[in-house]
């Protein structure tokens, strides 16, 4: 599974690709410049079960980390998989 980022000026995404399929995409707002919003996150049907959702979350923790960024988890799954995981907890804005 590879993902990716896409991020543009005002919004940006998150995409899990398995053999070059979109198995899943978090889309996230900015909320200025030191934190973004998750907004969505989803799963094709075909990928669900395999972590797809987790790994995106955990990819877009990664990125605030590294960028000293805090995140606004206002999907519901992103929100679970952060509060569920305390070494995810310390982006929470």
């Amino acid at each position: 599974m590879k993902i990716e980022q896409h991020d543009e000026e005002k919004k940006g995404f998150f995409q899990a690709l398995i053999n070059e399929k979109q198995a899943g995409k978090i889309t996230y707002t900015w909320a200025g410049k030191n934190k973004f919003i998750i907004d969505h996150t989803e799963v094709d049907p075909d990928f669900k079960g395999e972590g797809v959702g987790k790994k995106m979350v955990k990819a877009a923790v990664d990125f605030a980390k590294e960028n000293k960024l805090k995140v606004i988890p206002l999907c519901p799954f992103a929100k679970k998989i952060i509060e569920k995981t305390p070494e995810f907890q310390e982006v929470l804005a």
